[in-house]
């Protein structure tokens, strides 16, 4: 597993790749480099920024623009997750996302979050729809170590898309504002209501201390269909936001402006999805187009995924692709995949 002793605990992409962003000398950064110059150096051009981890496909919920879930799968053992966590951290990762369908519906997720949070990962996290979380939840998440909550709320009102909206969310929200002493990620989604709904969401996020993010809502293979209004409310939630709001380029707003945001894709390498089989696959969105078994993966796999070209790139709203690909934007990408899905161009109707 990694680290290999205790004397390594400082992740190398905030080492290196963010400079002293984090309060770390470049001195600091060539001494851990110059420990285990190998491994280190391996790590640092390859191994996964980000894992999310599938604990399983059950939701509560069946939100009509989703395709990530369902209503029936059995929670993923734990004995199961945890040799999962412990394979991911062989390979080097830095942090740990636990996703699903709906996390909190895993009658171990605490017990999960401890065992990962054992392994060292620089971060463990969790998305959830918050529909199940009350203070005694939140505590227990805590006491449990989880670092970071992310949440997204599709707008304001039900209506036949989504429950998923601040009618129904925001006593959970306030809750969640209560008890956690956790970082708690709360994103505002275009796309499933009427697009200024989206600035009372991130407007509550601020009220409640919470870091405010926008998503643009995305089909089933990753790629969206957005209109002019969202063009209009995304300028004053960019607005709302401010300097925080830029990521990976501001590739949404080149999305919306130009069409298309293209960028050399890591998945497979700096960002993992592992499906509830325990496959890994570039993201959510191509789960029928790449997919390598956890068990099997190694470092010569990480390299070639990180080689490897995706032709869905440039109309990507997969923000975790997106933001973990950057910092290797300079390096160069080769391999272009036997079978690869034709670029699907980005339509905004006006």
């Amino acid at each position: 597993m990694w680290p290999p002793d205790d004397s390594v605990t400082t992740p190398l992409p905030e080492l290196w790749c963010h400079g002293i962003a984090f309060g770390c000398t470049r001195a600091l950064a060539r001494e851990h480099i110059l420990r285990r110059p190998r491994t280190m150096l391996r790590r640092l051009l390859y191994a996964p920024f980000l894992a999310q981890l599938v604990v399983t496909r059950r939701c509560n919920l069946a939100c009509g623009y989703c395709s990530e879930y369902d209503d029936h799968s059995p929670p993923v053992p734990l004995d199961t997750l945890r040799e999962r966590v412990d394979q991911l951290a062989a390979l080097g990762t830095f942090s740990l996302e636990l996703t699903g369908g709906e996390p909190m519906l895993h009658p171990d997720i605490y017990e999960l979050i401890r065992h990962s949070r054992s392994k060292r990962f620089h971060k463990v996290m969790m998305i959830s729809n918050a529909f199940l979380l009350n203070e005694e939840r939140v505590r227990r998440l805590n006491d449990a170590g989880l670092q970071e909550l992310q949440i997204s709320v599709d707008g304001v009102a039900v209506n036949d898309v989504t429950m998923k909206v601040l009618d129904t969310l925001a006593p959970k929200l306030r809750a969640v504002a209560r008890a956690a002493t956790f970082d708690v990620v709360l994103s505002g989604v275009l796309g499933a209501s009427p697009p200024e709904e989206a600035l009372n969401v991130v407007q509550l996020a601020k009220a409640l201390g919470f870091r405010p993010r926008v998503l643009v809502l995305h089909d089933e293979v990753g790629q969206m269909c957005v209109h002019e209004d969202h063009r209009r409310t995304f300028d004053e939630v960019q607005r709302l936001i401010g300097r925080r709001f830029g990521e990976a380029r501001d590739y949404r707003e080149r999305l919306l402006r130009d069409g298309a945001a293209p960028f050399k894709c890591r998945a497979g390498s700096r960002y993992l999805y592992v499906d509830e089989h325990g496959v890994v696959r570039w993201c959510a969105s191509t789960r029928d187009v790449f997919g390598v078994p956890l068990r099997d993966y190694d470092h010569a796999e990480l390299k070639r995924q990180f080689d490897t070209v995706k032709s869905c790139a440039p109309f990507c709203t997969v923000g975790c692709a997106r933001t973990q690909s950057r910092v290797d934007e300079w390096r160069p990408q080769r391999r272009i995949p036997e079978e690869s899905r034709p670029l699907r161009r980005l339509h905004v109707v006006a």
